[in-house]
């Protein structure tokens, strides 16, 4: 689980009868980050400031949550949070918590006014812990659905998953809420046409603002992968990619229109490793991570 790696929090907001919810993940002190979008249609809060050539070269926590941008309002709740417990960026006018907000579509399971916002932010941050994390249907996970390029009546649940790999003292732990247009693939597809029209529908559901039967804006898989390496924002912008290349692994089609795939790689500074490996971990955890979501064995919440 990505609570492998010391010093990770993980805590969640679940809310099954509205069909959605929010996760947060906390780093300790030291944490170096990055990330990479690959999705065309991204809800993300403090990204840019992730970026290699930006200033601010710690990290504080990850809020993952459901209702779309509206989600992103749960961060404020978790920054209320670390700045009561001193926990941020050192200014002369008090800390500054660097939190980073990445949102999932999931308005169209439960009820749609159903959204975490500052409250359930913080509860979250509140109920954050080492140890084993639940997955599936919960936290962020909970609204979430997959295979939804054939049409909405195509989906299956989606969900949380987390996965670990290790090289030696190198641990690189990866945790998705994974609501994807495409499918989970297990590795057994073979190569063959790929339904276009399907494809096609999808775009022209997304563009048309979400008609009906389509996938819509419905989608995007968003996580978190953390490693006990050394790496400076370079090096973790690098492992992103590479996680990335693992969700394009586990997932079909990925990365689509309709998609706002975001990922966030995260380093704790504990031990020295050669940055290709650890990218290569990223790979496999991130891909795994994704696959155990299809045996989530959560009711899933029932679509309007």
């Amino acid at each position: 689980m990505i609570t492998d790696i010391d010093g990770v929090l993980v805590g969640h907001w679940t809310d099954r009868e509205g069909g959605t919810g929010c996760t947060v993940v906390r780093f300790p002190e030291g944490t170096v980050a990055s990330a990479e979008v690959r999705g065309g249609a991204p809800a993300s809060r403090e990204l840019e400031l992730l970026a290699p050539h930006r200033t601010v070269k710690r990290l504080d926590a990850v809020v993952l949550s459901g209702g779309s941008a509206f989600g992103l309002a749960a961060a404020d709740g978790v920054m209320a949070e670390l700045e009561a417990e001193g926990v941020g960026f050192t200014t002369a006018f008090g800390v500054v918590p660097i939190v980073v907000g990445l949102s999932l579509f999931d308005l169209s399971v439960g009820d749609p006014t159903a959204r975490p916002g500052s409250a359930e932010g913080r509860t979250a941050c509140r109920d954050a812990h080492a140890g084993p994390v639940d997955v599936g249907l919960v936290g962020a996970g909970t609204g979430a659905t997959v295979g939804k390029w054939r049409g909405r009546e195509h989906a299956a649940p989606g969900g949380l998953g987390t996965a670990t790999e290790r090289d030696g003292d190198v641990v690189v732990a990866a945790l998705l809420a994974v609501n994807a247009t495409g499918d989970v693939d297990d590795g057994t597809r073979t190569a063959g046409p790929v339904d276009l029209g399907s494809l096609r529908r999808t775009e022209e559901a997304f563009h048309d603002d979400g008609g009906a039967g389509g996938a819509g804006m419905e989608n995007t898989t968003i996580g978190v992968v953390v490693t006990n390496a050394r790496l400076d924002k370079d090096g973790c912008l690098i492992v992103a990619q590479g996680g990335h290349d693992g969700m394009a692994r586990a997932l079909f089609p990925p990365h689509t229109s309709a998609d706002g795939d975001a990922l966030v790689a995260a380093a704790t500074q504990q031990v020295e490793a050669d940055l290709d490996l650890v990218r290569a971990l990223a790979v496999v955890a991130v891909e795994r991570a994704v696959r155990s979501v299809a045996t989530a064995s959560d009711p899933r919440p029932a679509h309007r």
